[in-house]
């Protein structure tokens, strides 16, 4: 019977030992983990003629799609031959990863299409088909939109009063497949539109006189938790750094600017970067030097030196002296950190005094 019972005893804890390896397993597990990826948000613009709109929002990392249409009419099933009379106006519907792309940085890139100004259309067409507005889905957006339309009063680029609307978003009615990305099936047409509507010309004239400013948002942290994705505010805000040989510009080869995602200062150019090896974008010096500011870091028992940004206080990354001549520098900068800008698009970005530097 003591035999029995022994053999009773040792089934029991053998079960409950696994059960608690397991459980240790799974808590472990748990830790490691990458959280569940968050779902896809939604974004709705107004910004005239839905054609222009969405190759700019189509070009940013973390956008999922952008798709034309009509809303804020009082009739359903809208087409373009009577979405008009409908009340309705032209719109894009972004989707996007809220942790690759924020939606302070959506609202930067809107503000650069339109003129916000202009309360009577966009540029060649006139009427309430093509008024601008930012259409919002919750509170949250509706602070950041607010956030970032005060900044751009506030930031003298314009010369009128901004009487873009910030609205509740209404029902999205998608357009007809024919205009779904016609700046790509139809390149010619679109072309000849676009460099007719005075849409460019503005633009141009505006941002090139324009100093290089973030309309993303204010700069506070709690904005900075809206207007940045996890691994920007991270990195940035909280001295993180982001993995190797996975983040966007480590292997990027494009001809640009990289600024500051923050405060939108420049900072290095690809003219600098060189590929390191190590999975981060590196450069041999900055583009502006009075835009980094160097600390000694002694965290994980060494000491190094950390490289910010002067206006932002953006942690960037660091600089070691094992670099390639002209410097022997190396500037190893986490991706997150900065925001790229190509040659072609500086000068409306409002970057226009690197141009030459390009050519």
């Amino acid at each position: 019977m003591k035999s029995v019972w022994a053999g009773v005893i040792a089934a029991l804890t053998l079960l409950l030992t696994a059960g608690f390896a397991v459980s240790a397993k799974e808590d472990k597990h748990d830790v490691n983990t990458t959280p569940p990826h968050p779902a896809m948000e939604k974004a709705l613009f107004a910004g005239g003629c839905f054609w222009c709109m969405e190759k700019p929002f189509e070009e940013l990392d973390g956008v999922v799609t952008v798709t034309s249409g009509y809303a804020g009419g009082t009739t359903d099933n809208p087409t373009y031959e009577n979405y008009g009379a409908g009340g309705h106006t032209e719109v894009v519907e972004v989707v996007y990863d809220p942790q690759k792309v924020s939606y302070g940085r959506l609202l930067d890139v809107f503000w650069r299409q339109i003129d916000p100004t202009d309360a009577g259309g966009q540029f060649v067409d006139r009427g309430r088909e093509y008024i601008s507005a930012i259409f919002v889905s919750n509170e949250e957006q509706r602070k950041v939109a607010l956030a970032s339309k005060q900044k751009l009063a506030a930031s003298g680029i314009l010369k009128g009063p901004i009487v873009t609307a910030i609205l509740d978003a209404p029902r999205f009615w998608k357009a007809e497949e024919y205009h779904q990305d016609y700046y790509k099936n139809n390149p010619i047409r679109y072309k000849f539109y676009r460099s007719r509507s005075g849409r460019d010309d503005f633009l141009r004239t505006t941002w090139a006189k324009a100093a290089a400013i973030d309309l993303a948002g204010a700069g506070s942290g709690q904005d900075l938790r809206q207007r940045l994705s996890a691994i920007q505010y991270h990195v940035t805000q909280e001295n993180g750094t982001e993995p190797p040989f996975n983040n966007e510009y480590w292997d990027n080869k494009k001809a640009g600017l990289y600024v500051d995602i923050v405060s939108g200062e420049p900072l290095f150019s690809s003219r600098d970067k060189f590929d390191s090896g190590t999975g981060w974008p590196s450069f041999t010096r900055p583009a502006v030097a009075d835009n980094i500011v160097e600390h000694k870091d002694r965290s994980f028992f060494t000491v190094r030196t950390e490289v910010r940004s002067r206006k932002g206080n953006s942690h960037l990354g660091h600089v070691f002296d094992d670099g390639p001549p002209p410097t022997g520098l190396r500037y190893c900068i986490n991706s997150a950190a900065l925001r790229f800008i190509e040659v072609e698009k500086l000068l409306e970005s409002g970057y226009g005094e690197f141009v030459e530097q390009f050519k």
